[in-house]
């Protein structure tokens, strides 16, 4: 119920222009999105705080801090130059292993300790959690495979390389969604207030093609070079240590 709590309001909270009805308290005044991040955090918190006390135990969190540190050294490898991004791999990767809730907190705590360790604290820093966490969720509820054959590494490889790819571009549009109304005040990339689903959406899209396609791509292109370099060594050693710690 909390992850589903957080996952909901996420949603809301990021699509709010897409949703938001013609002469609506959001389409009249700026006071909406402003709501919606300052009460994200708190919400991502209580999912955090839910999922840890009653669905980790101690061993399970203990792995969650040492992958939180290891994001947050990888990070600044990538450093998002060109779109080159050298943290979504891990949390895919720990997410297919450890499963959906495990994913999310950890694209939520990666991100945090990486936004720390690097001075990338602001008001985008809920967003950039909030998403990360989105990409750890869909890699704990793809379907399974069977890991244990030859055809069966390969077609999970396979899998979370096209995964890796479109969840890249989706955060690329999620975090777009976290400020597109105020980059632009007019023109054809313009948010229009109350102008209902496919007019903004239409819009949405064409100022991501315009303004953040090349740096989307070279995520992409990065997290699947180094889902399918490190995938079949991480894949088994993550796995090996779930089942040491008598994972359940």
């Amino acid at each position: 119920m909390a992850l589903a709590l957080a996952a909901g309001f996420g949603l809301v909270a990021m699509s709010w222009p897409l949703l938001a009805a013609p002469g609506g308290a959001l389409t009249e005044t700026t006071s909406g999105p402003w709501l919606f991040a300052l009460l994200l955090p708190l919400v991502t918190a209580t999912a955090v705080i839910q999922l840890t006390e009653g669905g980790l135990d101690a061993r399970a969190v203990a792995m969650l801090g040492v992958l939180s540190a290891v994001v947050a050294a990888v990070r600044p490898f990538g450093a998002g130059a060109a779109g080159v991004e050298t943290v979504f791999f891990l949390i895919i990767l720990a997410g297919r292993v450890f499963g959906p809730g495990f994913g999310f907190i950890l694209g939520c705590t990666g991100l945090f300790a990486s936004a720390l360790l690097t001075g990338g604290v602001g008001p985008w820093l809920p967003y950039q959690m909030l998403a990360s966490a989105f990409v750890g969720l869909g890699a704990g509820l793809l379907p399974g495979t069977a890991a244990g054959t030859r055809a069966g590494r390969a077609g999970e490889l396979a899998l979370l390389a096209v995964y890796a790819a479109c969840s890249s571009i989706l955060y690329g549009l999620l975090m777009n969604l976290s400020f597109w109304p105020f980059a632009f005040t007019q023109g054809n990339l313009a948010y229009v207030p109350g102008g209902g689903l496919e007019e903004n959406l239409s819009r949405l899209l064409a100022y991501s093609f315009v303004t953040s396609l090349g740096w989307d791509v070279g995520r992409a292109v990065t997290t699947v070079v180094l889902v399918l370099l490190t995938g079949p060594l991480l894949l088994r050693v993550l796995r090996r240590a779930a089942r040491k710690a008598n994972w359940v």
